[in-house]
């Protein structure tokens, strides 16, 4: 099993001295990797399904990875996930090469579709049809980084002529990851993508949704088996060496854990929590 840690640009790590100090002491316990949340604005007042206060600090996803890179080594830099519905594609594959550079080729690219339609009204972007968007935007961002001359004619993107440097370190592009609890999403995951992420699931959510993901491999084509299945347990899950294991037989190979604490000190103790009870036992 591997384990990240989820929230590294956010909360008390949205601090460059507490993310670097948990990136670090992740790093040191044996975490395979930390991962970002995303929201560019927040409804005020917070209201149902925005997840968390309007005051609550969110750093940007590339951002925040590439400071992380700057303070370890080997950790994998994941976005978990980038709302790709209301991105620039074109700006953001360039700024994801960027991350890949700065990490040396470290970056998971973390993709969902979003869901609170004031976020999308206030950056510009439409609300409808949007995992057909992301798919769009996916597939042009991946000619950007991938193509000798890179063009893309779509519905909502299109482009020639141009070419945009440095390519990403990981060839032919950054490992992709989709994210959400639907029909549709696990059909993205299958179809397009190296990896799965289920966010805030306990063991019966994440059964169904990996019910659900096997039966989008068969209709793909695929094993489930190449898919790579990562879950956060939500936060009233305890997550110790018998629960991690219930989750592995499930078929999960990463369990992305929750940040417990409000501050550096309960982060970091949550950390080496993890490296003596969970990593490396499982």
């Amino acid at each position: 099993m591997k384990f990240g840690l989820f929230g590294i640009n956010n909360g008390a790590c949205a601090t460059p001295k507490c993310a670097a100090a948990v990136a670090r002491a992740a790093e040191d316990a044996g975490f395979e990797s930390v991962w970002t949340g995303e929201h560019v604005i927040l409804p005020d007042p917070q209201a149902p399904p925005s997840p968390v206060a309007p005051d609550y600090p969110m750093l940007d996803p590339a951002v925040a990875l590439a400071f992380i890179a700057a303070h370890t080594t080997k950790l994998r830099l994941g976005t978990g996930i980038i709302i790709l519905p209301q991105r620039n594609p074109v700006v953001l594959a360039k700024e994801l090469a960027s991350t890949d550079v700065l990490s040396n080729g470290r970056l998971i690219f973390g993709i969902g579709v979003g869901y609170l339609q004031p976020e999308f009204e206030a950056i510009g972007a439409p609300f409808d049809h949007k995992g057909a968007r992301a798919e769009e935007f996916l597939a042009a961002m991946i000619a950007l980084w991938s193509m000798p001359k890179p063009q893309f004619s779509g519905k909502w993107i299109k482009f020639k002529g141009v070419n945009a440097m440095p390519r990403p370190v990981q060839k032919p592009h950054p490992e992709i990851v989709f994210g959400g609890h639907t029909k549709e999403a696990f059909s993205r995951a299958a179809r397009l993508a190296k990896g799965w992420y289920g966010f805030a699931l306990d063991l019966e959510a994440t059964a169904k949704c990996v019910e659900g993901i096997r039966a989008a491999c068969k209709a793909a084509g695929r094993r489930f088996e190449e898919l790579e299945i990562s879950i956060t347990p939500n936060a009233r899950v305890k997550v110790d060496r018998d629960t991690a294991k219930r989750y592995a037989d499930l078929g999960v190979s990463r369990l992305i854990l929750l940040q417990r604490g409000a501050n550096e000190a309960a982060l970091l103790e949550g950390v080496r929590g993890a490296e003596r009870d969970l990593i490396g036992t499982v």
